[in-house]
C-alpha cells in the first residue's frame, strides 16, 4: 500500500461526478479515471485489496490525487478522454491513432462539382463520403466513380484556365465541362448518380439509367444508348464483385481480441451496404484487463477524441458489452444530431460481421505477437554482439540527406522494444552550415536533439547509431562529452566495400575499435533496418524541403514586386524563363514596372553585370 494519506484525501472527497488524476512521487501523471461518484470510486482503491496486479502496482505508486468535478457523468467521460489523449498516462489504456482518415469530397456547391480524394478536417461546404480504411481503398473508389460517371477531378485553378480538353477527356475519365463539351443537365445528372453510387444506392442508379438508355435507343441515338448500357453493365459487375451482404446504413463493427496481455481491436466501416475496409488498432497498457475493459476505453477515446475527423455512424456493433454505453449513446447522438445505437447482442448478418471482425483481430494480434517475439530476440542478439551489459530498449539513428548541399536535412528515427516508434521521429533542417559539410550537419542535429532531451528530461536511448564512419564519430564525440552522454553506446555504421549490404563496419566511439558482423547475423539485420529507415526519413524530409524552396519564385525576393506585378510579368513574358531572358528595356514595358524596378529585377537574375 502506498504511503499516501488516502484517509485524509477521502475524508474531504465529494460525491459529485468527475475525473481524478493520480500522480507518483516524481509528480508524473500515472492514471486518469472518471467516476459517477468520486468518493465511492476512489474509496474502492484503498478500502480493499485491488483485484488485479495492475491496480495493486498503481496504488503503491500514488503520492497525490487531483480531482475535477463535472456536472454530469457524460462531461466526466469527455474530460477523461481528452486527458488520456494529451498525457498518455502509463496505467491507462492508450489508443495510438493519430492519423486522419481519407474521404471522397464532392464540392457540391460549384456549378460543375469536383470529386476528389480528401484527408483532414471537414471544413468545406460540400459532401464527404467515407471514412475509408486506407488511402488505397479511397483512391480505388475514386477511380471507379470517375470511370462510371466522368466527374471532374482537377482543382479549380486548373479547371478555370483550360482552353482545350485535358488528357482526362481523351481517356474518357471526364466530360470536359471546363470547355463546355457537356450540357449542364447531363453533368448534374452524373453528379446525382455519383452521390447515389457512393451512398450504396446502386439499384436506384441502374433504374435511373435504364429509362434514358431505352429512350436513346428508340431515338436511334445508339452511341448514347451504348454509354448508358456500359454504365449499367459496370454497376452490375460492381454489385457482384464489390458488394457483400452487410448491414444497411452507416455501421461500424468493432471487435476486441486479447492474448498474453496484449489486445487488438478491429474496426470495419460499412456505409450503405458497402464494406469500405477495416483497420487494426493495438492499444497500450492492456495487461490484466478484460476485453470488456479494453473495448470500453477504446470506444470512448476513438469516437470522442477532439481531433476525430471521422463521420460518426448511426450504429456501432460491439463484440462485448461495455460499461459506458448509455453515456456514450447520449454524447454521440448529440454530436451526430441523430440517435446513435450501440449494440453488443447480434443475430443474422450482424453476428457474421462481428465474427469476421473478431477473426481478423485474432489473426492480426497473433501475427503481431509473433513479430514482437522475433524482434525481442533480435534486440537480445544485438546486445550480445555489442557485448553490452544492459538490455537495449531504445535505439536512435541519425542520417543526413541533401543534393549538392541544397536543403540539407538530418533525420533521427527511434526504435523501442516494440519496433519503430514513429511518433518520436524527428527531422532537423540544418542551418548555417557550409554546403556539403556532412560532419557539421550531423553534429548540429545531434546537439539539437540531445540538448533538448537533457533540458526537458526526455527519454534517452540505450544505443545511438550514426550513418557514417570514423570521421562522423570523432566529430560527434565532443558533443557527447559536453552533454555528458558517456553512458550511452555510440556506434558508427560505415558502408563496406562497394556499399554492399552485409559488409558494414561498426565503429565504436569508446576506442574498442571496429566490429564486422556476419552477413546473416540477426543483429546486423536489425542495424541495417534502423539505418535504412533513417535514410528513408532523411530523404523524404530533404525532398519536401527542396520542393518547398523551389516553389518559391525568385521574383518574391525583389523589393517592390507584389503579387499583381509578378502576375503581370509572368503573363507578359509567358513564364519565369522569359522574365530571366528579358533585358531592362523589355522589363520596363510591362504594366506597373518602371525603370528602377526593371533594374532590380534584372539584377536579381544576373547580379551586377552592368
Amino acid at each position: 500500500m502506498s504511503a499516501f494519506d488516502y484517509k485524509a484525501c477521502l475524508e474531504k472527497m465529494t460525491h459529485y461526478p468527475g475525473v481524478y488524476q493520480m500522480f507518483d512521487a516524481d509528480g508524473a501523471l500515472i492514471y486518469v479515471g472518471k467516476a459517477r461518484d468520486l468518493k465511492k470510486r476512489l474509496s474502492s482503491y484503498f478500502n480493499k485489496q485491488p483485484d488485479s496486479a495492475k491496480a495493486r502496482a498503481l496504488v503503491k505508486q500514488i503520492e497525490d490525487i487531483n480531482v475535477a468535478v463535472t456536472r454530469t457523468e457524460a462531461e466526466a467521460l469527455l474530460l477523461e478522454c481528452n486527458l488520456i489523449k494529451q498525457y498518455k498516462p502509463r496505467y491507462n489504456v492508450v489508443l495510438r491513432d493519430d492519423k486522419s482518415y481519407p474521404y471522397l469530397y464532392l464540392s457540391s456547391e460549384d456549378k460543375y462539382p469536383r470529386l476528389s480524394f480528401y484527408r483532414g478536417a471537414k471544413s468545406g461546404s460540400g459532401r464527404y463520403f467515407g471514412p475509408y480504411a486506407s488511402a488505397k481503398s479511397a483512391r480505388r473508389a475514386l477511380n471507379l466513380t470517375q470511370k462510371l460517371f466522368k466527374i471532374r477531378q482537377c482543382d479549380d485553378a486548373f479547371f478555370k484556365n483550360r482552353a482545350r480538353p485535358c488528357l482526362q477527356y481523351q481517356i474518357k475519365r471526364c466530360t470536359a465541362p471546363c470547355v463546355g463539351l457537356v450540357e449542364d443537365r447531363v453533368y448534374q445528372a452524373d453528379v446525382k448518380h455519383t452521390v447515389m453510387f457512393l451512398e450504396g444506392r446502386n439499384e436506384e442508379v441502374i433504374k435511373e439509367l435504364t429509362a434514358p438508355m431505352q429512350k436513346a435507343a428508340d431515338a436511334l441515338d445508339y452511341e448514347r444508348a451504348a454509354q448508358y448500357r456500359d454504365q449499367v453493365i459496370s454497376l452490375r459487375k460492381i454489385q457482384e464483385n464489390q458488394y457483400i451482404t452487410a448491414p444497411k446504413g452507416e455501421v461500424d463493427s468493432v471487435a476486441c481480441y486479447m492474448e498474453s496481455g496484449s489486445a487488438c481491436i478491429q474496426v470495419f466501416f460499412v456505409r450503405g451496404g458497402l464494406n469500405l475496409g477495416n483497420k487494426a488498432f493495438f492499444p497500450r497498457h492492456t495487461q490484466n484487463l478484460s476485453e470488456e475493459q479494453v473495448l470500453n476505453a477504446f470506444v470512448a477515446q476513438y469516437y470522442l477524441g477532439n481531433s476525430r475527423d471521422r463521420r460518426l455512424p448511426l450504429e456501432i456493433l460491439l463484440s462485448h458489452k461495455i460499461a459506458d454505453s448509455g453515456v456514450l449513446v447520449d454524447l454521440l447522438s448529440g454530436r451526430k444530431g441523430k440517435t446513435v445505437k450501440i449494440k453488443h447482442r447480434h443475430r443474422g448478418e450482424r453476428r457474421k460481421w462481428i465474427e469476421m471482425a473478431l477473426n481478423n483481430a485474432e489473426i492480426a494480434l497473433k501475427t503481431r505477437l509473433s513479430s514482437k517475439e522475433r524482434y525481442s530476440e533480435r534486440l537480445e542478439s544485438l546486445r550480445t554482439a555489442l557485448s553490452l551489459a544492459d538490455p537495449i530498449e531504445r535505439i536512435e539513428c541519425f542520417d543526413i540527406s541533401h543534393a549538392g548541399g541544397e536543403a540539407t536535412v538530418a533525420s533521427c528515427v527511434v526504435f523501442d522494444n516494440e519496433g519503430a516508434a514513429r511518433s518520436d521521429y524527428r527531422k532537423f533542417n540544418i542551418k548555417e552550415v557550409a554546403a556539403g559539410d556532412d560532419y557539421a550537419a550531423m553534429a548540429q542535429a545531434f546537439e539539437r536533439r540531445y540538448a533538448r532531451l537533457k533540458k526537458e528530461e526526455g527519454k534517452l536511448p540505450d544505443l545511438i547509431l550514426i550513418d557514417g564512419g570514423k570521421g562522423q564519430i570523432n566529430r560527434i564525440k565532443t558533443t557527447v562529452e559536453e552533454l555528458q552522454l558517456d553512458e550511452i553506446t555510440l556506434l558508427g555504421v560505415a558502408k563496406g566495400r562497394g556499399r554492399k549490404p552485409g559488409l558494414e563496419k561498426l565503429i565504436f566511439s569508446d576506442g574498442k575499435g571496429e566490429l564486422n558482423l556476419p552477413a546473416n547475423s540477426s543483429a546486423l539485420h536489425l542495424i541495417q533496418e534502423v539505418r535504412d529507415e533513417a535514410h528513408r526519413f532523411a530523404v523524404t524530409g530533404h525532398r519536401r524541403q527542396r520542393n518547398q524552396r523551389r516553389k518559391k519564385s525568385i521574383l518574391e525576393e525583389v523589393e517592390g514586386i507584389g503579387i499583381k506585378r509578378r502576375r503581370e510579368l509572368i503573363r507578359f513574358f509567358g513564364g519565369l524563363q522569359g522574365v530571366e531572358r528579358a533585358g531592362m528595356e523589355e522589363l520596363a514595358k510591362v504594366p506597373g514596372i518602371n525603370k528602377n524596378l526593371a533594374r532590380k529585377i534584372y539584377d536579381t537574375f544576373h547580379g551586377d553585370e552592368l
